[in-house]
């Protein structure tokens, strides 16, 4: 599970959410996550905490439903504007692949938000 010489996959959504150092540091962890026989259901989310400090943000990794669950920081110093708005990354284990994207339940809010704007301005 999560061989790392799979193919690994940004979905566009990540790319426009979350900066390319984040993303980074995320595929970092899965690695280590791997290496220390942490991993142990094909997919996984990550969810960033509110708080963070200068040069670092903080997240938690969810598996089997949330059952298990892990906190870590990550060195970061550059902007922090993608904290805050509940964003869920969600890593897919497939065949060939290892994809990182957003998950559904950001899409479906993103969607309503902008049904509602949308209707407001009718």
């Amino acid at each position: 599970m999560y061989e790392m010489t799979k193919k690994l996959r940004v979905g566009d959504d990540v790319k426009e959410r979350i900066p390319q150092a984040v993303i980074a540091g995320l595929w970092d962890r899965l690695k280590a996550m791997r290496s220390e026989k942490l991993l142990i259901d094909s997919t996984m989310a990550v969810m960033f905490s509110d708080d963070y400090e200068d040069d670092k943000i903080f997240f938690m990794t969810l598996q089997k439903a949330g059952a298990f669950a892990n906190e870590y920081e990550m060195a970061y110093d550059g902007p922090k504007n993608f904290l805050g708005k509940g964003t869920i990354i969600i890593f897919k284990d497939r065949p060939r692949t290892i994809q990182m994207s957003i998950s559904d339940a950001n899409k479906e809010a993103d969607k309503a938000a902008a049904d509602s704007d949308t209707t407001s301005k009718d």
